[in-house]
């Protein structure tokens, strides 16, 4: 039985569940901060979208060791935990993403008028 693959499965639960907390996080602290607003907390996108891939990929890369090799068992089930928390933090991402664009849409078109 081999440790890496054991090792990646967590890491990828560890880093999914990093990439669903980081958004709320960051507007959550928006609130207790007087220089910055919730618009700034939009800066921490790339960084929930960067740890939702890794996740994904460290997900992958486990169940690959688990194929190569003859252990399986909670390693699958950790391992697709962490992806699932990655696609998870990853479409979270992308909806903050969207709402920021939506919100300079309208702003855009409400300077004009």
């Amino acid at each position: 039985m081999t440790r890496g693959g054991n090792g990646l499965a967590v890491a990828s639960l560890v880093v999914g569940i990093a990439s669903i907390a980081t958004l709320p996080v960051a507007i959550y602290l928006t609130r207790f901060s007087e220089s910055y607003e919730l618009l700034d907390a939009g800066f921490v996108i790339p960084v929930a979208a960067a740890l939702a891939v890794l996740a994904v990929v460290l997900a992958r890369r486990s169940r690959r060791g688990n194929v190569l090799g003859l252990a399986r068992g909670n390693r699958d089930r950790v391992a697709l935990a962490g992806r699932i928390l990655g696609i998870v933090g990853l479409c979270s991402a992308l909806a903050a993403l969207i709402s920021l664009g939506v919100y300079g849409l309208l702003e855009y078109v409400g300077s004009r008028g």
